[in-house]
């Protein structure tokens, strides 16, 4: 066993007296070294960003991940030309986001979407997370509207609605050409050109002309497309009744084949307002036998171009009419038409029309309480009876006084003025 050494008594005074502490190591030179500072300074900054990172990371995904502020399914519109920031002011107006715009423009750069975010009108859905939100921008589905466009419109006519719709920009540059264009729905972003939807109805309508005309019974005595179009527009003014296209589209063709007038009251509403389309009121006597390139009363055939934009039904059944032999057809009092072969039983129809009307007349108008029934003085030039005295040839077919179509002209000798 190792000796210890002695205790030496202290005193009291000494042993309440702190212990004199040895002092420190010296420090080495390899510590000091000033590499290793530095070395050790840079651990401690890649640590701090490390931790720091994936802070960022977690809070990030967190925000991105989360349900949004809308409380329902909402369109916003995004203005053309907007950079970042100004995207992230207008969600953040509309109360798709809820965050400050430089968090939305971080996540948009985190995001790698920074320069691939699209102007437009988009539909957010309820609660949208703002990962769904940027997503939505970038791929561009902005929200499509609905346009449709009737059958039997004039280009002019559509025109004007294109023009009434503030879902489109600019101006329509020039009118097109009667014909030319196809009524249909059609799907449109807001801010699509005028021009743009005529461009893409021309070559709607091309395309369907040209499937159309591949497939036509070959027996119809049309020689170009055109002409087609031209009879498909007759044919489309002429009754809305879609079971009836092909009867009155074989009518027409008869009368081609037989070189009798077609005699069609629109055409001469044509010839009288163009593009209008609109006479506003019933035709006049005067105005049947009016010389007019459009008014096949007068000319022989075709007239040189179409009365209005047929739609793809008109077409099919410009076509491919129906094969009967008629030649009339006039209204039966419920919105359709009775058809004929001959003259003398179109007569009969005629006649049984004019006895409805003054049913329904009669059924409507309120006889005077006192007095004598006051004599009404009819215009000059119009006639509200038909004659009956058969013509040397056949005449145009009477039609529907459905009070949705123009004014037209019954079949007789003298035919009389009934409004549509």
């Amino acid at each position: 066993m190792s000796e210890r050494p002695p205790i030496s008594p202290r005193s009291p005074r000494a042993a309440l007296e702190p212990e004199q502490v040895p002092p420190p190591p010296k420090r080495s030179e390899r510590a000091r070294n000033p590499f290793v500072v530095v070395g050790n300074a840079i651990i401690t900054i890649i640590l701090v960003l490390m931790i720091g990172a994936g802070g960022v990371y977690v809070y990030g995904k967190k925000m991105l991940e989360s349900a949004g502020p809308l409380a329902e399914d909402k369109i916003v519109n995004i203005p053309a030309r907007s950079k970042t920031r100004e995207i992230a002011e207008t969600l953040q107006r509309e109360g798709v986001i809820d965050i400050n715009p430089w968090v939305f423009m971080g996540a948009a750069f985190a995001l790698k979407a920074s320069s691939e975010l699209k102007p437009g009108e988009y539909a957010f859905q309820k609660n949208a997370s703002l990962r769904d939100v940027i997503g939505t921008i970038v791929e561009g589905k902005v929200v499509q509207h609905a346009v449709t466009i009737p059958e039997g419109l004039t280009s002019e006519q559509i025109v004007a609605r294109l023009s009434e719709n503030d879902i489109f920009a600019g101006i329509v540059r020039e009118m097109p050409r009667e014909g030319t264009l196809l009524p249909e729905t059609y799907k449109f972003p807001r801010g699509t050109t005028r021009d743009q939807v005529i461009q893409r109805m021309q070559q709607s309508q091309k395309r369907v002309l040209g499937e159309i005309w591949e497939r036509r019974n070959p027996d119809v005595p049309l020689r170009t497309p055109e002409q087609l179009v031209t009879l498909a527009s007759i044919i489309e003014k002429e009754t809305g009744k879609a079971d009836e296209r092909s009867r009155v589209a074989a009518v027409f063709v008869n009368r081609l084949r037989q070189r009798i007038k077609l005699q069609s009251d629109p055409t001469i509403i044509y010839g009288l307002v163009g593009g209008k389309g609109t006479l506003g009121r019933p035709i006049k006597r005067s105005e049947i036998q009016q010389p007019s390139p459009y008014n096949t009363y007068v000319v022989d055939g075709l007239p040189p171009g179409p009365i209005a934009n047929p739609g793809r039904a008109s077409l099919e059944a410009a076509a491919n009419p129906a094969r009967t032999r008629d030649l009339y057809f006039v209204a039966d009092g419920t919105g359709g038409h009775t058809f004929t072969e001959t003259y003398d039983q179109h007569q009969k129809n005629v006649a049984k029309l004019r006895t409805l009307e003054k049913q329904i007349q009669n059924d409507t108008v309120e006889p005077a309480d006192d007095g004598p029934p006051v004599a009404g003085n009819a215009p000059a030039d119009t006639s509200p009876t038909a004659t009956t005295t058969k013509p040397a040839q056949p005449k145009k077919p009477a039609r529907s006084t459905a009070p949705a179509r123009q004014g037209e002209v019954q079949s007789t000798t003298s035919p009389p003025v009934t409004q549509r």
